[in-house]
């Protein structure tokens, strides 16, 4: 079979299946869940042998740190990916519900009911963990998805779609539901992202690179999780412990993934006497800080930083350092330098929170917390398929209501439109 021929027939499998899962029962969606989870949690073992190849692999493929640590799969990731499946399965049934109801002068009434978008595309790298979060999520919210991961994690996610088929089968739904490409081929991508016949949405999850590839590409639309530039702005009134926690704990818990600070912007008030503390604190981590030359005076250790730099994601353990006059200077940083991910204030004063939030347009602010509880488990939504810095159709993790569209169902006795 020609790879134009089999990625059409992968899509017109999942539209099929995904016609009889829009109306599957609740239950038939949550004996899913259920067996999922307890799959993973009952083959660790064959998913941490199939991770290690993976792992092994890492430094052949060109792997950073921040890819491998991603990449990677330990028990206790296992153990959280199935707790977020169960979370998944907790949450109420996002399909049929009414979302508004009128009743017209004519007399129809006229409901507004929620309905899955139909077959995701859904196109990844590096995290393994985002097979099942995407399934559970798909499945939950009555979606048929086809899942590309990238080369670097062939085997991992071989052997959970291996246990997310076994578990569609086990509780009366079509495997094809959930479909692993099988092909490392990447003209593969491209002849999806012609199939807008069967696929309703392509949602790319990974570098810049795939993200404007899939964009230029696609015929279908496209709901983005883009790049993480995120700040931490320390306020002139900020507790500066508090402020030296959050700033460590956003950059350093997990460097490597989209919600991870970027930059740090500090006022002027402050400076002499925060930056020292927080650049001991970050340094003797192992970051590497680059600063604006105010920065650089304070802190002779620190790297001179240049426009390129505080407009890069890094994902790793380097971290950029501007003094600011005011906080209208950091909302002006933030809206030169920011992707719309995530963004953060440390402050005592209710003003300048208010300020902060209402002025920066990111997908989430956060006032006086990390820019790492931007998350879809930590958001209560049980797992994402990812963070959209969008604004159309959905913002912010993207969970089950976001995989959700709506149709309107008019009811009648006879009524014509003269």
């Amino acid at each position: 079979m020609t790879l134009d021929r089999y990625c059409e027939e992968l899509a017109f499998r999942a539209r099929k299946a995904g016609r009889f899962l829009a109306n599957s029962p609740p239950g038939a969606k949550n004996a899913f869940l259920a067996r999922l989870a307890d799959g993973l949690n009952s083959t660790q073992s064959r998913i941490m042998e199939a991770n290690g190849q993976d792992v092994a692999a890492a430094d052949e493929n060109g792997l950073s740190s921040a890819q491998i640590d991603r990449l990677r799969l330990t028990p206790d990731r296992i153990r959280t990916m199935a707790d977020g499946v169960r979370q998944v399965m907790g949450l109420p049934e996002p399909i049929g519900r009414v979302l508004s109801s009128t009743v017209q002068p004519s007399g129809l009434r006229i409901d507004k009911i929620s309905v899955p978008l139909g077959v995701i595309l859904f196109i990844y790298e590096s995290r393994p963990n985002v097979t099942v979060d995407a399934a559970a999520l798909a499945v939950k919210s009555g979606n048929a998805i086809i899942l590309r991961g990238g080369k670097e994690a062939v085997h991992s996610n071989q052997a959970l779609a291996r246990i997310v088929s076994e578990s569609l089968a086990a509780a009366g739904i079509d495997p094809d539901a959930v479909q692993l490409v099988d092909t490392p081929d990447r003209a593969a991508v491209d002849h999806l992202l012609h199939q807008e016949k069967y696929i309703d949405l392509a949602i790319p999850r990974g570098g810049y690179e795939l993200i404007t590839r899939v964009v230029r590409e696609a015929r279908m639309p496209v709901m983005k999780h883009f790049q993480g530039i995120c700040h931490v702005y320390v306020e002139a009134s900020a507790d500066q412990g508090i402020a030296r926690d959050i700033v460590v704990n956003a950059k350093c818990s997990r460097p490597g993934v989209c919600n991870a600070a970027e930059c740090m912007l500090v006022d002027e008030a402050i400076a002499d006497e925060f930056l020292p503390k927080v650049a001991g604190a970050l340094t003797d981590r192992g970051v590497e800080l680059c600063g604006c030359p105010q920065t650089c005076k304070i802190v002779p250790s620190a790297k001179p930083a240049s426009d390129e730099d505080f407009a890069t994601e890094y994902l790793a353990l380097v971290m950029n350092v501007r003094v600011v006059s005011s906080i209208e200077e950091a909302i002006g940083h933030i809206a030169r330098y920011g992707t719309g991910h995530s963004e953060a204030i440390i402050t005592k004063s209710l003003a300048a929170a208010r300020r902060f939030t209402s002025v920066v347009d990111a997908a989430a602010v956060f006032v006086n917390a990390s820019t790492r509880f931007h998350d879809g488990f930590e958001f209560g939504l049980g797992a994402e398929i990812g963070i959209s810095t969008d604004k159309f159709h959905a913002r912010g993790p993207c969970g089950l209501n976001e995989l959700t569209s709506y149709k309107y169902v008019v009811y009648g006795d006879g009524q014509t439109r003269g």
